[in-house]
Order: structure tokens, then C-alpha cells, then sequence
């Protein structure tokens, strides 16, 4: 019975296997093509020609190209270049404070020996049903921590992350064996070098993709510079784009009055604005094949079993 089994099995691998990958494989490389066209599409129209886009509307293949949206924008390179450095810094320093903080509350929260794990959770169960609102949050970081006209008033209000701390903790429980941490508990070992030196190598995965939430929340955030600053200097690059867009459209709306005319029609309006989209969204893609491998992992743990 067992020997037919396995030759059934391996005429169904042979006969089908090869027809079966390339079903899957043509049908998963359709899927992604479906996500990376929008991107080449906006590129695409970030090179075309204005009058083009006025005259035929978004096409695949543009009648004529241009680069007029980058050279545009290259006119205000010295604020972007700032805004872009700021946001480098923002989204850099901000995930790390996200990562360490989200993980360590996360670990303890995994641990069925912390007596207040119920009450830390609850509080951050709170936090992702009920807000305290907008005017709450702008008294406290303005008046209270004093953070108004300051970088970390783009990084302290999503230092932590009440959804990653969820997935941590889920990570944790279910991918952490607790013999682990009970033979090095036994070995005098720590709290803090049993997190440090052993759940953390094994964590990668789970780090990997709640950085990735947490600095893509950083790169795109502009409502906190909205809120809190004033000081140019620290406008990230989201906001500083938004600027330019909504300078761009008061400009081609008042075209027809005097001196505004001329400058409303020299202004490439939606290539500019595919230009915009290209230079805020091209460096957090890029970011994405390093955690690819990450969250391949992230998605397979557990799922063999010895």
C-alpha cells in the first residue's frame, strides 16, 4: 500500500510538476507585473512632454518626451535636497526608536511570567480603538514636552506602534521556544542578554517587517510637520513636495491675471506632479529587496515542524 502510494506520487510530481511551476510561475509573474506598473507607468508620464499630456491624456507610449517636471523641480533642489536629508534622518533614527521600543514591549508582553502582561496589553489595545484627538496631542507635545520647531516632534509621536507591538507579540509566542529561554535562564543568564544575544538572531524576520511599516509610516508622514513646525529647515520632503504641488496649483489657477500668466503656462503641472511621486516613493522601494529575504522567512517559520 505504502509503495503505491509513493509511486502515485511520483508520477503525479513527474507527469504534472513541470506544467504546474510554469502555470504558477507565469501566473505570479502577471500578479507582480500588476505592482511595479503603476510605477513604471508614473515614471513614464513624469517624462512626457506637458503639451502631450494636455492634448492625449496619460498614454503608455507619450508622443513626445521631456524632462521639464525634473528640471522644474530642480529649481528647488536646495529645499529639497534639506527636506530630503531631514527625512533621511527622521525615518532612519525614527525606526530604530520604533523597532527597539516595539520589540522590547512586545517581548515582555510575550513572557507568561510577567504578572502585568493583561494590564500593558489592554492599555495598548486602547490605544487602537480610542484616540485622545488632535487637540490633546498638540497640547501635549508643544506645551508640555516643549517639542514645537523641533526634529523630534516628526519622531517621538509614532515612536511606538500599538499594530507592530500586536505582531511582535505574536511572533514572539509562537517562534521563540520557550526551552530556549529556559536553558539559558538556567545558565544565569539574564533578562536583557537572553533578549539581547537570543531572541533577537531569532526574531530577524519579525524585526525586519515591522521596520518596514515603521519607516514607511516616517518617510510619508507630512501631518506632523503641519502640526508642529514652522522652522523651513525641518520640513520634511513629503510636506515640502506638498508645498510646491499646492504652490503650483494657485499659480495655474491665477494664470490669467498679469505678470502670473506667463508663469502658469511655463509650469509642467502634472508632470511635475509624476516627478513629485517619483522622487518620494523611488528610495523606500529601492529599501525593499533588502527585507524581501526577511519576510520570505518571516511567513515560512513555524510552518515545518520535526
Amino acid at each position: 500500500m505504502t509503495q503505491t502510494k509513493k509511486k502515485l506520487g511520483k508520477v503525479s510530481v513527474d507527469t504534472f510538476g513541470p506544467k504546474a511551476n510554469f502555470f504558477f510561475s507565469l501566473l505570479m509573474t502577471l500578479v507582480g507585473l500588476t505592482g511595479v506598473f503603476p510605477f513604471i507607468f508614473v515614471i513614464i508620464l513624469s517624462l512626457t512632454d506637458e503639451n502631450s499630456i494636455v492634448r492625449n491624456g496619460y498614454r503608455l507610449i507619450p508622443d513626445a518626451w521631456s524632462t521639464a517636471g525634473y528640471e522644474y523641480l530642480f529649481t528647488q533642489s536646495s529645499t529639497i535636497v534639506n527636506a530630503f536629508m531631514v527625512t533621511v534622518f527622521v525615518t532612519v533614527v525614527g525606526t530604530l526608536i520604533n523597532v527597539t521600543v516595539t520589540s522590547t514591549y512586545a517581548y515582555a508582553l510575550s513572557r507568561p511570567y510577567f504578572i502585568f502582561r493583561r494590564f500593558f496589553l489592554f492599555i495598548i489595545l486602547v490605544t487602537m480603538l480610542v484616540g485622545a484627538g488632535m487637540v490633546p496631542s498638540y497640547i501635549v507635545m508643544t506645551s508640555l514636552l516643549k517639542l514645537r520647531n523641533s526634529i523630534w516632534a516628526l519622531i517621538l509621536p509614532m515612536a511606538l506602534s500599538p499594530f507592530n507591538v500586536i505582531i511582535m507579540r505574536t511572533f514572539f509566542r509562537k517562534s521563540i521556544p520557550e526551552s530556549i529561554i529556559e536553558s539559558a535562564r538556567i545558565d544565569g543568564a539574564g533578562e536583557f542578554r537572553i533578549f539581547r544575544q537570543i531572541v533577537l538572531p531569532l526574531a530577524i524576520p519579525g524585526i525586519a517587517t515591522i521596520s518596514l511599516f515603521a519607516a514607511i509610516g516616517f518617510w510619508n508622514d507630512w501631518f506632523s510637520a503641519l502640526l508642529y513646525l514652522d522652522d523651513q529647515n525641518l520640513f520634511p520632503l513629503q510636506y515640502v513636495l506638498m508645498q510646491i504641488q499646492a504652490n503650483i496649483d494657485y499659480i495655474v489657477k491665477n494664470a490669467a491675471q498679469g505678470a502670473s500668466a506667463v508663469s502658469g503656462v511655463s509650469i509642467p503641472r502634472e508632470a511635475t506632479r509624476m516627478a513629485m511621486v517619483v522622487i518620494s516613493t523611488l528610495p523606500i522601494a529601492l529599501s525593499y529587496p533588502f527585507f524581501q529575504k526577511y519576510f520570505i522567512s518571516g511567513l515560512t517559520i513555524g510552518g515545518v515542524k520535526e
